[in-house]
This record gives C-alpha cells, sequence and structure tokens, in this order.
C-alpha cells in the first residue's frame, strides 16, 4: 500500500529535477556549456607573450606570413586579443576589427 503512494510522488519529483535542470542549462546559455566565447576570445583575453603563438596560428595559411605576423603582433599587442581561426571572426575582438589603415582599410590581419 505505501508503494502505491510514493510513485507518483517520486514521478513527481523527477519531473521537477528535469525542470529545475532544463532551467539552469538554459540560463547559462550554449546549451548548458559555461563558457563565455568573449572572455575565451574578445578584447583582453590574451597576455602581451601569447600573441606570437596566436598569431602564428592566425597567419598560417596565408602566403604573406611575415607581413601578417607583423600587423597581427602589433594588432595583439594593442587590443590582447587575437580572433579564432586563420580568417575572419573579427567581430569577436572589436579593437582587432575597427583598427584602420589611414586609407581606412582593416590594419589586423
Amino acid at each position: 500500500m505505501a508503494k502505491s503512494k510514493f510513485l507518483p510522488v517520486f514521478i513527481l519529483a523527477l519531473i521537477v529535477i528535469s525542470m529545475l535542470q532544463t532551467v539552469v542549462m538554459a540560463s547559462h546559455g550554449h546549451g548548458g556549456h559555461h563558457y563565455n566565447d568573449q572572455r575565451k576570445y574578445g578584447p583582453g583575453s590574451l597576455k602581451s607573450y601569447q600573441c606570437p603563438s596566436k598569431c602564428s596560428t592566425r597567419c598560417s595559411r596565408t602566403q604573406y606570413h611575415k607581413p601578417c605576423m607583423f600587423f597581427c603582433q602589433k594588432c595583439c599587442n594593442k587590443c590582447l586579443c587575437v580572433p579564432p581561426g586563420y580568417y575572419g571572426n573579427k567581430a569577436v575582438c572589436p579593437c582587432y576589427n575597427n583598427w584602420k589603415t589611414k586609407e581606412g582599410g582593416p590594419k589586423c590581419p
């Protein structure tokens, strides 16, 4: 007899736990991942000593490796961030994206 009273309470408890877990995961964004891409790649996400290795990755697929490394490191030292990948993705680092040449073109690769 006690088992028949316990089963509905147990099922209700499972449903409540499931709902709470869904709310917690949704509040963290990214499907429950506990990281923020802005902190990983955004402004101030690097220390200046990390610039050469990040720029080496950024410039690894260009035929203009030397100028890419020069400008990437200059931008990295100023902005303390380098966008992920080999090309594009500059939106995660506004300083890197918005720094322009005298002619108005992008300064950072």
